[in-house]
């Protein structure tokens, strides 16, 4: 008999006499009855019978629908599916940008006359620590004033530096322009938990999380891929100059397109209305219309304090704290890789510009595949826990994806640093792709789960697990090379892939196992 069946009668009935359906969504924080025939039970027949289900009937959704056609949930498909394009497109951008660098390395260590190791230390590495700290204070601003304008401002800063980075004439200015490009173009990587949480109901968001995490997961690798080409037949300038146009066309289709997603669902409806005429959609984008609302929502002194008051909950830092270690070691790999690929041997493989670009393919596919395994897997997962659990999904089993990725790991980091190691192509390719394919599916997975723990705090969530990864990748960078280099790529990459086999066995099972315990005792 599973946990959730051993409920007592007087939680069933203290959810009967305080439900209410605009807040058991946040409420409920990791447990949703999900199966109309299990609300009868739990919520009564006549509650029940209130609900708004989806267009099968086959499952409550979550958080219910507002009587209201301004009301994100209510959107068609297809207006849902245009703003999930449009955030992943914009979840690139930031990685994407710091990617360019990845494939300019070379060029940029002759233009400013030093190493490569100059480069990456100065530039991507600092640029990757402050995409993890610009989240925290992006969020901040999207819960109070809106996700739209946040989220337009700030890529139209980020394209004004990435044009400065093309023009830099000196090494200190393009770092100073590579920093703030980073940190104000990794919004939407925090915000996309926010958008896609604000239009899809709860059943859908695991599916739709796949496709966001997908975007900013293979942005990273799509720069080297498509640049490395380029930079090998002209300047890096060019890359830097093409990549400002990728974002442009995503500010533009931000401000085209994008509609602000937060919706107050426990305030006046009239005070959310939207108006016609293109004088309201220019305020509600420049962010007039977030000022005016703020007023309403969440107070200053709440919302600085609200990531500090979540990173501390055993539910959360603990997978949290995994999920920086994996992560971050898979960012080391994609900054490391392209020095052990273009440097001579021993040290690397001596590939070609033209090799080292077309070897980024790699990543690129492997992310594809996760995410369209990740997706299925998920969906099978929620159906199977639920049906097991009468109709009553708990957060803890969505962690069970990441018992698929975790062998994947081992095997990709091992394979690896074999072909480092023994400088074999074959093993660095095949190596390279199972690891990120394992790196997909525990992230989806990970956000995911705290995502359901933390309905009220999404953003913070977000911010604090884009923050946890970043710290945990940006340092790889200064100790992976001169690690292989001296002690070999098995002992470097099985060391990496041992560390985080351990916080998996360490973090995962203790949640599942008292994941019920740490949401009662500690949910927000």
């Amino acid at each position: 008999m599973s946990q959730l069946e051993k409920h007592s009668d007087k939680f069933d009935v203290e959810v009967i006499e305080n439900f209410d359906p605009a807040s058991y969504y946040e409420q409920a924080a990791g447990r949703l009855v999900i199966d109309p025939q299990q609300a009868k039970v739990v919520f009564g027949e006549a509650l029940a019978s209130t609900l708004k289900l989806s267009p099968d009937g086959s499952t409550i959704l979550w958080p219910q629908p507002a009587d209201d056609p301004n009301d994100p949930q209510n959107w068609s498909d297809r207006r849902k599916a245009l703003h999930l394009l449009i955030i992943t497109l914009a979840a690139v951008v930031p990685d994407f940008d710091s990617g360019i660098g990845i494939a300019s390395i070379f060029g940029l260590a002759q233009t400013y006359r030093t190493t490569t190791g100059v480069i990456n230390n100065l530039t991507s590495n600092w640029s990757i620590f402050l995409i993890g700290w610009g989240g925290i204070f992006w969020i901040m601003l999207s819960r109070r004033y809106g996700r739209l304008p946040v989220l337009f401002w700030t890529q139209v800063f980020a394209l004004a530096f990435l044009v400065g980075n093309t023009f830099s004439p000196d090494l200190a200015t393009f770092t100073a322009m590579r920093c703030l490009t980073a940190f104000f173009g990794t919004c939407p990587q925090v915000t996309g938990l926010y958008i896609v949480t604000d239009i899809f109901p709860f059943h859908l968001q695991a599916r739709k999380l796949n496709v966001w995490t997908f975007g900013y997961i293979m942005s990273p690798f799509l720069s080297p891929f498509a640049f490395g080409f380029l930079v090998a037949r002209t300047s890096w300038r060019w890359a830097y100059g093409i990549g400002s146009l990728y974002g442009a066309v995503v500010v533009a289709l931000i401000g085209l397109f994008m509609e602000e997603t937060l919706y107050d669902r426990h305030l006046d409806p009239n005070l959310q209305q939207i108006l016609p005429g293109m004088r309201y959609r220019l305020e509600t984008l420049i962010g007039i219309t977030g000022y005016k609302m703020a007023k309403y929502r969440s107070r200053w002194s709440e919302i600085v304090w609200a990531c500090l008051n979540v990173v501390w909950r055993p539910q959360f830092i603990l997978v949290a704290f995994f999920e920086a270690i994996a992560f971050g070691f898979a960012i080391g790999i994609n900054v490391t890789n392209v020095v052990f690929m273009g440097s001579p041997p021993p040290v690397g493989f001596g590939f070609s510009p033209f090799a080292v670009a077309g070897a980024y393919a790699t990543p690129i596919l492997a992310v594809i595949l996760g995410e369209l395994g990740g997706r299925f897997m998920n969906d099978r997962i929620m159906n199977f826990t639920v049906r097991k659990n009468k109709g009553i999904f708990v957060a803890e089993s969505r962690l069970w994806a990441c018992y698929a990725a975790m062998p994947l790991f081992i095997c990709g980091f091992l394979t690896l640093g074999a072909g480092i190691q023994h400088l074999n192509k074959a093993a660095l390719i095949l190596g390279w792709g199972i690891a990120e394919v394992a790196v997909m599916v525990n992230t989806v997975a990970v956000y995911a789960y705290c995502s359901d723990c933390f309905p009220r705090h999404q953003g913070e969530i977000s911010a604090l697990l884009n923050l946890s990864r970043t710290l945990g990748g940006f340092s790889v960078a200064y100790f992976q090379v001169p690690w292989a280099t001296k002690s070999g790529g098995i002992q470097t990459y099985g060391v990496e892939a041992a560390i985080v086999i351990g916080l998996f066995l360490l973090a995962v099972p203790t949640v599942q196992l008292r994941g019920r315990y740490f949401r009662e005792h500690f949910a927000l």
